[in-house]
């Protein structure tokens, strides 16, 4: 076995391949709500932004154009209510699991430092903490953590795979822990315009941060609400300190966002009409899924927010993710996202109109 492979877990979505051949083999074909994956066209503002800028023959630069950066600085203050924002607070990134994948290592972290996140979250948290050497720690409650040796602490809101959402006072009472015992505190926040039964709120909103941003920094990504997962486009926004930290390392290792891309931001962020016309679509399917899955004898959890529907049988989760399988459907066994969702599976809904139409109707 190498040295990589060694500390790194299984690839989970490896896993899932029989389940897949099965529900593959359906006479209707499969329905595919597992990964997440947006399935619905690019708005077409953002594919003329792109192809307007396709002539870059020059290369980009890491911190991205003025444009880029009033973009994100604007949205940050307009839509997360982040005030006094300037160039410094805002930095694009490769997408969003690249950051996160990559900065327990970019920000130095090694043997005998600590990385925190979710009891159930997202698997690269943990990737990213056993690639630089790093131990990875989970929580139910951050502040119930021992801060000796805890460099970097994440929380998810709203939750990859759950749903949940931290409200207000309990992402303030966090936040103040960090900032008491030195801890440097990213919140992803990747699904932040996706609240169905709550309205998620950013750490950077100045109810929660006290207006200063030292120490927290927030995630972004265009991949779920503008449906530019094959764009890589993500940014991060806060403590100017920690981005200028991480703009140095970035710039050195040529890690950039092409121009296209850049451009292609810039209009995503500066219209919000697409953005509401695909919540609908979603909350359209939601509703269809939610309410066949119930009928069927699942229970939901959480899922006030974010693409997926967090449901469980009180079965082992692989005996669910078979039986959905033999009706042609694929869910992910909550299992990939730790040991506390061995009873549950993860249903996205991001398929298409007619793939739910169909997953509705064999479930009925």
């Amino acid at each position: 076995m190498s040295a990589v492979s060694s500390r790194l877990p299984v690839f989970p979505w490896d896993r899932l391949e029989p389940y897949k051949k099965t529900a593959a083999a359906h006479p209707d074909g499969i329905v595919d709500l597992s990964v997440g994956t947006p399935v619905d066209p690019v708005p077409e503002l953002i594919r003329q932004a792109l192809v307007a800028a396709a002539d870059s023959p020059g290369y980009p630069t890491v911190w991205g154009t003025t444009e880029l950066r009033d973009a994100l600085t604007g949205w940050c203050e307009r839509r997360l209510g982040a005030v006094g924002f300037t160039h410094r607070n805002v930095l694009p990134v490769v997408g969003s699991k690249e950051l996160v994948a990559w900065l327990p290592t970019q920000l130095g972290l090694g043997a005998g430092d600590r990385v925190a996140y979710p009891r159930l979250a997202y698997p690269t948290y943990e990737v990213g903490a056993r690639l630089c050497g790093a131990e990875p720690v989970v929580y139910d409650d951050p502040t119930e953590l021992d801060p000796a040796g805890l460099k970097l602490l994440w929380l998810n809101s709203p939750s990859n795979p759950t749903g949940r959402v931290l409200g207000k006072d309990e992402l303030t009472r966090i936040v103040a822990w960090a900032r008491e015992h030195g801890v440097l505190l990213f919140s992803d926040e990747c699904y932040l315009e996706l609240g169905w039964e709550a309205e998620p709120v950013s750490v950077l909103h100045p109810d929660v941060c006290g207006g200063s941003y030292e120490g927290i920094v927030a995630v972004h990504s265009l991949s779920k609400r503008s449906n530019l997962a094959g764009y890589r486009a993500a940014f991060v926004a806060g403590d100017e300190a920690v981005l200028a930290e991480l703009l140095l390392i970035r710039k050195h290792g040529g890690m950039m966002t092409s121009s296209p891309v850049q451009a292609a931001t810039v209009a995503a962020l500066g219209d919000d009409a697409h953005v509401t016309e695909q919540r609908e679509r979603y909350a359209a399917r939601r509703a269809a899924l939610r309410t066949a899955l119930e009928a069927h004898g699942f229970r939901i959890e959480h899922s006030e927010a974010s693409l997926y529907l967090w449901a469980t049988r009180d079965e082992p989760c692989w005996d669910t993710v078979a039986y959905l399988a033999q009706l042609g459907i694929l869910v992910a066994p909550g299992e990939f996202y730790g040991t506390a969702g061995e009873r549950f599976v993860r249903v996205a809904f991001t398929a298409t109109d007619e793939r739910v139409e169909a997953a509705v109707k064999r479930l009925g």
